[in-house]
């Protein structure tokens, strides 16, 4: 419950049940989503390894790659990225991961491959998905970033009006670029 307004508290408190619990995979779980808050980039990356051996399952893979990214192995997330199944991903979880690819794509300066990690049925603007608005702020970003401006801002626009919950600058980076 910590872990938006204080995640220092909740990483101490989870670092607490682990030392109580330790082979439990729910633990290391909240472990590891909440270090990953914390911006405790190596233990993150540790917890849901872990994590991953024990549930055998890869719903915290997007996760993973993005902690690897942190700590500037660019190269890792994408091989995590490569060993995974993404068919057999929930659909948040495979755009999460998708996401990440592209921003380790572009971690490494390949700015048009970022761009085409992204492309594919998922990036509709007409339909209307619970992480659509994460998909095509991170579409618009990596057009931005290649240079390709009037795209961009078409993309943050649509990100802004998919975006119910306010979560991005969408329109204020459309409205930057149209400056």
């Amino acid at each position: 419950m910590l872990i938006d307004e204080d995640p220092e508290a909740a990483l101490s408190h989870a670092r607490y049940a682990k030392s109580k619990a330790s082979r439990i995979p729910i633990v290391r779980e909240a472990l590891g989503l909440t270090a990953y808050h914390a911006g405790e980039w190596a233990e993150a990356l540790s917890e849901l390894r872990a994590v991953r051996r024990m549930t055998r399952t890869d719903l915290h893979i997007a996760v993973i790659a993005d902690a690897e990214r942190a700590l500037g192995r660019p190269e890792r997330a994408l091989d995590f990225a490569k060993e995974v199944d993404t068919s057999r991903l929930p659909k948040d979880v495979e755009i999460e991961l998708k996401i990440v690819v592209a921003g380790a794509r572009r971690d490494m300066g390949q700015l048009d491959a970022a761009v085409v990690e992204l492309q594919g049925p998922d990036l509709d603007p007409n339909q209307r998905r619970p992480w659509s608005h994460r998909l095509f702020y991170a579409y618009a970003d990596n057009l931005a970033a290649t240079g390709r401006m009037d795209e961009a801002v078409r993309w943050f626009l649509h990100a802004a009006e998919a975006d119910e919950e306010g979560e991005t600058d969408a329109a204020e980076r459309a409205g930057e670029l149209t400056r």
